[in-house]
């Protein structure tokens, strides 16, 4: 169910060659959270890196919420670099996976297939 490469790169280097990955597959990073810095400005610690990134191609968006509106939900697409056991990894719940909870639409299926294979392709370019 899970999409996860393990990379030799430091979170912020798998960082920042993933946001030109995403760039370079016509996506956009809306967003990113490092929940690290997150927990430790509201007191907690969390021990291991760990950011997320927002990632869309607004023109597959389109099309998914055209076919099925309560489809924004899911969206838009997360991609993760995180530490564990000192490694980093990066991963995803690939779309048609999480698409294919909310539908059984065959050309949604399709679109979200599309999508993941251009999101797997961003994460392996970038390990």
């Amino acid at each position: 169910m899970l999409y996860i490469k393990q990379t030799q790169k430091s979170v912020d280097q798998a960082f920042q060659d993933l946001e030109a990955s995403i760039k370079q597959h016509g996506f956009g990073l809306l967003h990113h959270y490092d929940f690290k810095q997150t927990l430790k400005e509201k007191g907690f610690d969390l021990p291991n890196e760990c950011r997320v990134l927002e990632v869309c191609n607004p023109k597959q968006a389109c099309e998914v919420l055209h076919m099925n509106m309560a489809i924004n939900m899911a969206l838009p697409c997360r991609i993760s670099i995180y530490e564990e056991a000192g490694k980093t990894f990066i991963g995803m719940i690939p779309p048609s996976t999480l698409l294919g909870l909310i539908s059984s639409s065959v050309d949604l299926q399709e679109l979200a297939q599309g999508v993941e294979d251009t999101t797997r392709q961003i994460i392996d370019d970038a390990v």
